[in-house]
């Protein structure tokens, strides 16, 4: 992670964002660009990681910021992933959060990411004797 640098309330441009989602395959993302991009400009905090002038990872928040924060999105480009970079923004998010009560992630239930967030100190709510609903 030696070249990357985090920048804060940096907003990419769409295609900065389209080049991100798409190389993780989120196509729900980038069906409709303007939803895309509005989503990122109303996030409540989103960090960025960059490679010189390049896109590397972001990781966004929705929420309140006083009782519950959503981490919405978080991706690092495939070939970026392992440097340990997912990890920091991760770290970022839940320090500068820390005084809320409830800080919420939905995720693919597959090893890799379980992996992450274990690995990251995330507990799954079937831990707390809870359930998650969707619709």
């Amino acid at each position: 992670m030696y070249n990357i640098i985090i920048k804060e309330d940096i907003i990419p441009d769409i295609e900065q964002l389209l080049d991100l989602y798409n190389d993780v395959e989120w196509y729900a993302y980038t069906n409709d660009k303007t939803n895309l991009k509005n989503a990122i400009n109303n996030s409540l905090k989103v960090w960025t990681a960059w490679d010189d002038e390049k896109l590397v990872g972001l990781i966004r928040v929705v929420g309140d910021g006083y009782t519950i924060i959503y981490i919405q999105d978080i991706l690092i480009l495939e070939s970026y992933q392992k440097q340990g970079i997912g990890s920091h923004l991760l770290r970022l998010i839940l320090e500068h959060y820390k005084p809320v009560r409830q800080i919420v992630l939905m995720t693919d239930q597959t090893e890799k990411t379980i992996n992450f967030y274990e690995k990251n100190g995330m507990i799954k709510v079937t831990d707390y004797n809870c359930v998650a609903f969707m619709k």
